[in-house]
């Protein structure tokens, strides 16, 4: 996928009058040199695999360092019982977030979308609206597309890391955004608005694991997603022209003292119960 910016990948669908999934997947068949029956099973691979990461969870399961697991069911038992907020799909998405960042914690398999760490986003936006039937495989397996589009021009202006930015819910948003029949520049916009909330994302893991806060964070990611799609579709337009939130968030991650940036000196991680908890698992392991 060799595009340099978003304005280039809309323009290219524009030019070609194609939608903008097949835009992006045509991109990649050319870099990677396959056809579009093979980059379309890969991406088939990657959405069962999210599918099993959702199915594996399991609420008795514990992370090795006890800080992690049973969360999503508590999510899912307070939702029968009617004490959230929001309607049944935002609590799904809650849930599936959930489910997915517990499952990694655990060491179970994950779609690192586009990394680990933010593994539950783009399934939890996704897994509810295919389990009520109101997207098929195919529309999501495009949505993927778009998803993967908006992500490697992240990748190639800025950067993938969640210690410097929150790609990964600008990748579900503009993927939901397409889902619901967006228009490529609402994906643009709804991609822009979810970078925009998360600029200058602070990376503070307790006791330097993919845990604490960063499972929670999933929940978060997830549901700023699904905002900014919705004020996509809704028409509303962003200030600020997606390449140039990027390149911002680039900027603004090189910018953050590396104490905020995975070393866990600084955030959560330097607080009193923080230093505890890595204390105390040192002296465990």
């Amino acid at each position: 996928m060799s595009f340099s910016s978003i304005a280039a990948m809309l323009s290219a669908a524009q030019e070609r009058t194609q939608p903008l999934y097949a835009v992006i997947r045509d991109a990649d068949c050319q870099e990677n040199g396959y056809d579009a029956a093979a980059s379309r099973r890969q991406i088939a691979a990657l959405w069962a695999a999210m599918q099993a990461s959702s199915r594996q969870y399991c609420a008795d399961d514990r992370s090795n360092s006890g800080l992690i697991g049973g969360d999503a069911e508590k999510l899912r038992a307070a939702a029968e019982k009617g004490l959230l907020l929001g309607g049944t799909y935002f609590q799904r998405v809650m849930e599936q977030a959930l489910k997915v960042a517990e499952c990694n914690a655990c060491m179970k398999r994950i779609v690192a979308a586009p990394t680990a760490g933010s593994c539950g986003v783009l399934p939890a936006v996704l897994l509810p609206l295919a389990r009520s039937g109101e997207a098929d495989e195919a529309s999501i397996c495009d949505a993927l597309y778009v998803a993967a589009g908006f992500g490697q021009v992240i990748a190639a202006r800025a950067t993938l890391a969640g210690a410097e930015g929150g790609c990964q819910a600008a990748m579900a948003a503009a993927a939901l955004c397409h889902l619901k029949g967006g228009a490529p520049e609402q994906c643009a916009a709804a991609a822009a608005m979810a970078l925009g909330n998360l600029l200058g994302l602070v990376c503070d893991p307790v006791a330097g694991l993919v845990e604490v806060p960063c499972v929670k964070r999933n929940v978060v990611g997830a549901v700023n997603a699904v905002s900014c799609a919705n004020m996509a579709l809704a028409g509303v337009d962003y200030a600020i022209p997606c390449d140039e939130v990027i390149d911002a968030m680039g900027r603004v991650g090189s910018l953050l003292s590396p104490d905020l940036r995975e070393t866990g000196q600084g955030g959560l991680a330097a607080t009193p119960t923080g230093v505890r908890i890595a204390q105390a698992l040192a002296e465990q392991g």
